[in-house]
């Protein structure tokens, strides 16, 4: 335990104190009912990490509106009374097994494998979606070509983000993690390929980390200052593992500067290896760019799992906490693992990468 002491010093993101320093990571999961309702299963799943020691968990991206948002099939949601009162279960059981959980709002724009409200996609652009869809989330061939948003869209999803943000609160999640990475909507605003905008949204990158910070600074307006609000960021996309940013360090200053500025209590960085060089083969990493600039506090993940990593980028500076996902997944109790010397369960995709916890009660 000596090398990974860091992991479990206590530590607080705005007004949320957690028991250690490492996390569960967000991943689609498409186990809600088909009307998006969190279940008994789903509690079940993310209770489990609770007991097994993980200080933070946060949730799969929730979907923010019953129009496009949605980006799968059994995805939950948190846009009606009935769907904020079926995550009460889950926050209660989580609260009761001693960790804080954080609720992920997701709106999917261009990167649709199934929605049940509208088979139309928004996105920046009308761009056409590298690669295909993902069959382990019940998806099948391209991406359908998604049409520009207007104005008042945008304003739509603005207020998405805000009204399921409030529900949050009222469930009562310890915090909200805005979704802006991966290459869902507020990523494709922030991407230069897939925004051809040549309103305010669009072209300089200023422009295009616009839409990130209005969200955020209407979320912060809407939930108060005492409401942890967060935000996750990364390069890749799940239809573009290989992105870069093409202003590298220049735009990691004005995309962590601006969401610095935002009023966000913590920026998620996502990364392949979270310890790797950013853009070159050499240099500084992406989650040690957001610290720099960003100037709040960083959250890294990233192949996490071995314990000496993680520890490394906590004491190196560059995040104050860690989350995993792989890891998590091949041991619910990693961090009781971890605590008390013991071997971790080596990852099996085949075994654990379901994306649905419907398959089984996840026990500790």
């Amino acid at each position: 335990m000596q090398d990974t002491e860091s992991l479990f010093d206590i530590v607080t993101l705005g007004n949320t104190t957690f028991n250690n320093r490492v996390g569960v990571a967000p991943m689609t999961r498409i186990s809600a009912t088909p009307n998006g309702l969190a279940t008994d299963q789903m509690a079940s799943y993310y209770t489990s990490f609770a007991i097994g020691g993980f200080g933070l968990i946060i949730t799969e991206g929730i979907y923010t509106d019953d129009k496009h948002s949605p980006g799968y099939m059994d995805q939950p949601g948190m846009v009606n009374n009935e769907q904020e009162q079926a995550w009460r279960q889950v926050v209660d059981a989580v609260h009761q097994a001693g960790s804080k959980i954080i609720a992920q709002l997701m709106h999917s724009g261009a990167l649709v494998h199934g929605n049940p409200f509208d088979q139309d996609s928004i996105a920046p652009s009308a761009v056409q979606p590298k690669g295909e869809k993902s069959e382990i989330y019940e998806g099948i061939g391209k991406y359908a070509m998604p049409r520009e948003a207007t104005k008042e869209e945008i304003e739509e999803v603005i207020c998405g983000f805000v009204e399921t943000a409030k529900r949050a609160k009222s469930a009562g999640f310890d915090g909200i993690e805005i979704h802006g990475a991966n290459g869902y909507l507020l990523d494709e605003f922030l991407t230069d390929y897939t925004n051809q905008r040549t309103d305010e949204y669009g072209g300089s990158t200023e422009n295009r980390v616009r839409l990130l910070v209005e969200v955020s600074k209407a979320i912060r307006k809407a939930v108060g200052e005492e409401f942890t609000v967060g935000i996750r960021i990364s390069q890749a996309k799940v239809n573009d593992y290989a992105h870069k940013w093409s202003g590298k360090e220049r735009d990691a200053e004005i995309i962590f500067g601006s969401l610095g500025e935002a009023g966000l209590d913590f920026i998620h960085v996502t990364e392949y290896e979270a310890w790797k060089p950013a853009f070159d083969t050499n240099g500084p990493s992406l989650v040690s760019l957001a610290e720099k600039y960003g100037k709040i506090p960083v959250i890294a993940n990233g192949h996490l799992e071995d314990p000496k990593k993680a520890s490394e980028i906590i004491e190196n500076g560059e995040a104050g906490l860690v989350t995993l996902g792989k890891g998590a997944l091949a041991n619910h109790d990693w961090v009781n693992k971890v605590k008390n010397g013991k071997a971790l369960a080596t990852f099996k995709p085949e075994e654990v990468l379901m994306p649905n916890a419907k398959i089984k009660v996840f026990e500790v």
